[in-house]
């Protein structure tokens, strides 16, 4: 993505196939430990796959997320 227009580059089919192969291991992963994604996590996990946000945006927001959970 770049900085200065905030618009993310476009990405490839297989970008794409990779990255939506990326999430389904993430919420297999969440979901054999007995959890589930949340709907704003998985709402910033569909923009990545879509290509609307890169990774760090994901993590960002999934820390955001969590600094926000009761304690």
């Amino acid at each position: 993505m770049s900085k200065d227009t905030k618009t993310p580059a476009p990405i490839t089919d297989d970008e794409r196939r990779k990255r939506q192969k990326a999430v389904d291991f993430a919420r297999a992963s969440v979901g054999l430990e007995g959890f589930k994604l949340s709907p704003e996590c998985d709402a910033l996990a569909v923009r990545y796959v879509n290509g609307e946000i890169e990774i760090s945006e994901v993590i960002e927001g999934i820390n955001e997320q969590a600094q926000r959970l009761p304690r």
